[in-house]
């Protein structure tokens, strides 16, 4: 039996609308007319989830030194989201992040110059807090 391939023309309605950026004003009419969402995407690539540990600190000697060992919520490859218990953070902040950190003489450790660019004020206690990874610094040759 042989099986033949039919070809279907789509067509485009003119009228129509692209609602995948959009949230609807009414949740229970969504026929009604759509909005814009508040902040539009900034995220260059995708994130990933991924909990692996994160070392962290302060890269500028007017900052107060410490040294923070968070555990990651989700990763790209020029970002990092982690949640920690720490209060020294804020937005524009300039940091050494090592991810994933397994130890301090692990020689696949790759450090990195970031920049904090969220802090979330969370419950119990909790910061969450968005670094971007802006260059690697390897130490070996």
């Amino acid at each position: 039996m042989q099986y033949q391939i039919q070809r279907t023309c789509l067509k485009f309605h003119p009228c129509a609308r692209i609602l995948g950026v959009y949230k609807y004003k009414d949740m229970n009419s969504p026929m009604k007319e759509a909005v814009p969402t508040k902040y539009p995407e900034k995220r260059r690539g995708r994130r990933a989830k991924m909990s692996r540990p994160v070392r962290v600190r302060p890269s500028e000697p007017r900052d107060e030194h410490f040294e923070d060992l968070p555990i990651s919520v989700n990763a790209s490859k020029d970002g990092i989201y982690f949640v920690t218990r720490l209060k020294a953070y804020y937005k524009g902040m300039r940091i050494f992040v090592t991810f994933p950190f397994n130890s301090p003489h692990d020689p696949m450790n790759c450090e990195y110059i970031a920049e904090v660019v969220r802090v979330e004020e969370l419950p119990k206690d909790k910061f969450g807090v968005a670094v971007h990874l802006k260059m690697s610094v390897n130490y070996g040759s």
